[in-house]
This record gives structure tokens, sequence and C-alpha cells, in this order.
């Protein structure tokens, strides 16, 4: 998908706040290798980076103008064009991390094995997801879809449920980890602006949506999911919206 940097770098500290989670539940380690697979542009591969400076750190991503991005930040990180779907390491890493990226691929049930199978022994793999597809940023944006004359064209490009419950993880890592550790967190952003819900979607849960659609047909689209957000998350006494949103992580550790 043509991934817009500009757009969602808006309520950049919101959505990185996740990210810097997930490096804080990192266990204590000292990796030689390190990957942060759908490195976007590249934010939080620099954290990665600065915590584990003598590592070879490497991140991956399908849109080369978030590559273009983080190739600006610092030549120590090896920044890779690649499917994250199809990717396999070389050879073990000893940290894989992925925030907020692996809700886009299919079949989680063979990719997350196969992904934990490509960390050494020891070694660690720590996945963020959004799991908020139940939620009306989300329901909404299918239903507008599936009820305009732009439903055919749409038919199958938004999905319903690409994140699975927790126990799921848990039972698919389990067989190769040594310690499986999985948790939610609904974290509820205060966002400014006008339509700041639709911005947000706009640069993530929208994309089939602004690739399919054109001109007045794009544009009456927009104005029936804009109402409709606008009654699901209301501007609030001092002109902000609150966006609930839940997130889940997964922290494994590769067994011995």
């Amino acid at each position: 998908m043509a991934w817009d940097p500009a757009q969602y770098g808006l309520f950049e500290a919101a959505r990185a706040r996740p990210g810097h989670d997930l490096i804080a539940a990192l266990p204590p380690c000292k990796p030689a290798t390190v990957v942060d697979l759908g490195c976007g542009a590249g934010k939080l591969t620099m954290a990665l980076a600065n915590r584990w400076s003598a590592a070879e750190v490497a991140g991956i991503d399908s849109s080369a103008a978030m590559l273009g991005r983080a190739a600006l930040l610092d030549a120590r990180v090896a920044w890779e064009l690649g499917d994250i779907r199809q990717w396999t390491p070389k050879a073990p890493v000893d940290v894989l991390f992925s925030n907020a990226a692996l809700q886009w691929a299919e079949g989680h049930g063979t990719l997350f094995p196969r992904l934990l199978k490509g960390v050494s022994p020891g070694g660690v793999m720590a996945v963020q997801m959004p799991r908020n597809f139940a939620s009306p940023s989300h329901t909404l944006l299918r239903q507008v879809a599936a009820e305009g004359p732009w439903a055919a064209a749409l038919e199958g490009r938004l999905r319903e449920a690409p994140v699975h419950d927790p126990a799921q993880y848990y039972d698919w890592l389990a067989p190769a980890a040594s310690h499986v550790d999985v948790w939610e967190t609904e974290y509820l952003h205060v966002l400014d602006g006008p339509d700041p819900v639709l911005e947000w979607t706009k640069a993530t849960a929208m994309l089939p949506v602004l690739e399919t659609l054109r001109g007045a047909e794009l544009a009456d689209f927009m104005e029936r999911y804009r109402a409709a957000l606008a009654v699901a998350y209301p501007r609030r006494a001092d002109g902000r919206t609150l966006f609930p949103f839940r997130r889940l992580f997964i922290v494994a550790t590769r067994a011995s």
C-alpha cells in the first residue's frame, strides 16, 4: 500500500507510545543482532539501536517512502526494502521486534511460529499489534464501505479481525518458547484538531479505500465516514477528542 509518512506522522507521540512500551518490556539481554520488521520511518528502530549500540540493527519495511525518511536518521542501521510477510533471516537474530505491522499479514498461525524459529535460542521476539477492529473507527469504516455505491469496488478490501485472541498467540508460540508473555492495553488517546479520528485512520485503516476510490466518489465516502465518526467520537468540552485504542503485546523467548 502507498504509505504517506506525513499523514502517518500525525499524532506521532500517541502512535509511538505502544512501541516504546514494548521496548520497555523486553527482558535484559545483550543482543548481537536486532531486526525491526515493519520499521516505517525508523524512529523506534533508532530507539533499539541506541539501547544496544554494539548490535547490528536492521530496519525492514515494504514502503520506499517510509524508508526514505528512515535513511535520514542514522547510517548505523541497515535500512532494507522488503516484504515483512515473506521475511526470513539469513541467520537467527537475537531480538526480532515488530510494532504495529504484522496485523497486515495473513496466516498468523503459520507466520508467528515461523518468525520465532528465526530467533536464536534464548533470543526474544517482541510484537505489538492493534486489536481495535471491533471499535467504531473500524466498524463504521466497514459499514460505510458496504452501504455506498462503492460497495462492489471495496468488497474484501477491509478485513474484520486480522488479529486473533491473545490466548491463540500463546498456543502458537509456546511449543518453541521457554516463556511467552501476552497482554493487552487500551490507550485513551486525547486528540486535537477537527476530525482527528478520521485523520488517524487515513494513515492506516483507510488506505485500501484511498487506493480504490477517486474524485467525487472518494469525497462522498469521506464525508459519510466523517459524519459517522463525529457521532461515535464527539469532541469534549475542551475541544479535544477521546480515542480508545486497544493493542496486543507479545514477548516470547525462544527455547534453548
